[in-house]
């Protein structure tokens, strides 16, 4: 028998495997919920996990129940489902990326029924995931927090809190703005150069080592270059709606969106003309396709 608390896991996907594994493997009690993909539950409970009927089920045989969906909408179902039970002295993590507009109406809603809902996305890959090596940003009560960060530390590297509950999508929502706003800048700045005798090999020789250097852009360039099909694991359409929310949280705090607006119009345009399943390098394919450019193979 452990003491530990009881963990509910829903969204054992590309991210959540790995942050799922971490947990159990961290000695958590651990109930696991299947969606279309049972690949990952199988894993899981070969791993000791059980696997549970429905939200409802899940969240009768959890003290803590931990989130890792595609968004608020997905996020907002699961909620009404928990709350519907009796979640008095349950903690909710949402590691999902959400519009923190809808989280703060969520812990509003989860303090009435006696629950704590604290926000803690994510930064880095499915491969950090894996290795228990992710970022976390995690807003909410010090209390709290320092109540749940044991269990975070088990698939974190990095636990930065940063303010109270809303503040972790906010921070991550800030995070992806300027990393996909990189991956517009970069898609736009090779099209000119193209258009222009500079290629991309070119580019990267400039770009690469010097202080525009990042991670972001190896990974991104990894595909540009290195023909890396998988190199940043990350749709377009994920992306497009992470640019949804940012314009949404500037236009509620009453910031003019000039750049984000942009951004989030150029993912759009990539949805819109059936790439959103496609990583977003790709962008840089796009963005030289509607200007007339043929990337060279």
């Amino acid at each position: 028998m452990t003491d530990k608390p009881r963990i509910g896991f829903i969204g054992a996907g590309l991210m959540g495997h790995g942050m799922a594994k971490n947990i159990v493997e961290g000695g958590y009690p651990l109930a696991v919920l299947a969606h279309r993909n049972r690949e990952p539950v199988e894993d899981l409970k070969g791993r000791g996990a059980e696997e549970a009927d429905s939200v409802a089920d899940l969240a009768a045989r959890s003290d803590v129940v931990v989130l890792c969906l595609p968004g608020s909408p997905q996020v907002e179902a699961t909620l009404d489902e928990i709350l519907s039970g009796d979640a008095s002295g349950k903690t909710i993590i949402d590691c999902s990326t959400s519009n923190p507009v809808s989280t703060r109406v969520l812990a509003e809603r989860c303090r009435a029924a006696g629950a704590t809902l604290l926000d803690a996305p994510l930064s880095r890959t499915p491969k950090e995931a894996w290795e228990g090596m992710l970022d976390v940003m995690i807003g909410g009560d010090a209390q709290d927090v320092a109540r749940v960060r044991p269990i975070v530390e088990t698939f974190a590297g990095r636990i930065v809190e940063v303010g109270p509950v809303g503040a972790g999508h906010t921070m991550k929502l800030l995070n992806n703005f300027v990393s996909l706003g990189y991956a517009a800048i970069y898609s736009e700045a090779l099209a000119i150069g193209a258009k222009n005798g500079v290629t991309a090999e070119t580019f990267h020789a400039v770009i690469g080592g010097g202080r525009m250097d990042c991670g972001f852009y190896q990974t991104f360039m990894n595909y540009v270059v290195g023909h890396d099909p998988n190199a940043h694991k990350f749709t377009l359409r994920n992306a497009h709606k992470d640019m949804r929310y940012v314009v949404s949280l500037a236009n509620e705090s009453g910031i003019a969106s000039h750049v984000s607006s942009t951004v989030k119009n150029g993912l759009a345009t990539a949805e819109a003309i059936g790439r959103g399943d496609h990583y977003l390098p790709t962008l840089s394919d796009i963005v030289a396709e509607l200007n007339g450019i043929k990337r060279a193979d």
